[in-house]
């Protein structure tokens, strides 16, 4: 396991079962409704590709929140619309229905794991979307990949990451991985932290669309049309200007606090506010630490004077 290989502890027992022999005929329904709507989408790319910006994005969002509705899944979007231009967007990573959610919030290449090209479907339409694909076990292809989504970024694309680098069964969050904020510090452009939920219509959080462990993408696509009131929920934080953050370290911490919902709950309004928060901890951790090398090395000069 490298360390561009991150695992989360969740798994299938993680996950709630939700079917039942009463849903299988509107599951195979919405089942076949969305690989529709897939195909249509996969048939489209050349002609749509030919358009202006403008209408490619309208049309974009329009079929992605066309592929959670016919999934079964209500979308529930707060926040405000994320800026044009270059811009660096990040979430936490529960399902594969996160990929169309983020869609819907701002149309952009994705940063992918290679082994995705050779899913059915989901492979074609990945890499007719102009993602970036990394092999996540080549830690030597690491700085080249940045150095890619900062071109991109430069470009005035926007570049979708999940940050945890694994899946979560969306009960328990991971920590942000810090190697694809560089690329934001390179290009000089801001981020924008999105928080993803999902929960039943007026009730408790559900990890029924969680993709995770030993799951197969079928499986876990079944769960969701199978499910009843399903909502998605997409909360979209307050940027993080670019500047605002001396380091990736920072940058990385100050999306996770935003996207864990602790920013929104205090006073911090804007992403800057974010910012100098995330970095006030991360001074109180070095400050800590080096108080804790200081009195073990008190302690070795005591022990030392006592021998």
């Amino acid at each position: 396991m490298s360390a561009w290989l991150p695992s989360a502890p969740c798994s299938r027992v993680c996950v709630e079962s939700v079917g039942s022999p009463a849903a299988v005929p509107r599951a195979l329904l919405r089942l076949a409704a969305l690989l529709a709507v897939l195909l249509f989408g996969i048939v489209l790319i050349p002609v749509v590709g030919r358009l202006a910006a403008v209408w490619r994005d309208r049309l974009t969002r329009m079929w992605c929140r066309t592929i959670v509705r016919v999934a079964g899944v209500r979308l529930r979007m707060t926040g405000a619309a994320p800026p044009s231009g270059g811009l660096l967007l990040v979430a936490n990573h529960i399902s594969w229905m996160d990929i169309p959610l983020l869609a819907a919030v701002r149309p952009a290449r994705m940063l992918a794991k290679a082994e995705i090209r050779q899913w059915p479907v989901a492979g074609v339409l990945t890499a007719s979307s102009g993602a970036l694909f990394i092999q996540r076990d080549r830690l030597r292809a690491l700085p080249r990949t940045v150095e890619r989504i900062a071109d991109s970024l430069r470009g005035g694309s926007a570049v979708v990451v999940f940050p945890e680098g694994s899946t979560w069964c969306g009960r328990a969050q991971g920590r942000f991985r810090r190697a694809a904020f560089q690329a934001a510090l390179d290009a000089a452009v801001p981020v924008q932290p999105v928080h993803l939920q999902y929960r039943f219509d007026g009730g408790a959080v559900t990890t029924a669309p969680a993709f995770v462990g030993s799951d197969s993408l079928l499986t876990s696509v079944w769960r969701v049309v199978s499910a009843r009131a399903l909502v998605a929920e997409v909360r979209v934080e307050p940027v993080l200007p670019a500047g605002s953050a001396p380091d990736r370290r920072t940058l990385a911490l100050a999306a996770e606090t935003a996207t864990n919902g602790a920013a929104t709950n205090g006073t911090a309004g804007t992403g800057t506010a974010v910012v100098e928060t995330a970095d006030a901890h991360r001074r109180s951790a070095e400050a800590q630490r080096r108080n804790a090398t200081a009195h073990r090395g008190s302690a070795n000069s005591k022990a030392y004077a006592h021998l």
